[in-house]
């Protein structure tokens, strides 16, 4: 990652800001698990990824990650902020109540990747991928 003076502080960052940054963060981790795992066809790429990235998995795999209790009070708070963040649109895909836990997990990814907690988000990003892919075998 490009190197700057002034460093952004993820404990006061907009909540939405923080998801925005969520967002792609994660979805670079899902994309590598995906060419990992030896899919190429672009197509199926996205088709795979949609599994992991829409409102509806993130919605889940932050409701996963609140019924395991291993989030800490500081993710909590992140998780909430950003499930109450008002974005002022809604995706015409999902409820608005998906849509707000899916921009909690969002928000989650952008402040552990922008506070460093590169192995703590890793670990969530294992749990969460695990998780939904153990649902297609329920």
């Amino acid at each position: 990652m490009l190197h700057y003076e002034h460093k952004v502080d993820e404990k006061i960052l907009n909540s939405l800001a923080l998801a925005y940054m969520g967002d792609a963060v994660y979805e670079t981790y899902i994309r590598h698990h995906l060419i990992q795992k030896g899919a190429v066809k672009p197509h199926l790429l996205h088709k795979e990824a949609t599994r992991f990235v829409s409102a509806k998995a993130q919605s889940k795999a932050v409701h996963f990650l609140l019924g395991t209790g291993k989030l800490t009070d500081e993710e909590l708070a992140v998780v909430r902020r950003g499930r109450n963040a008002k974005s002022g649109t809604v995706p015409k895909n999902t409820d608005v109540q998906t849509y707000r836990y899916g921009t909690a997990f969002e928000a989650l990814m952008g402040y552990l990747y922008l506070a460093g907690k590169k192995q703590r988000l890793e670990e969530i990003v294992i749990e969460s991928i695990q998780f939904i892919e153990g649902e297609e075998g329920r």
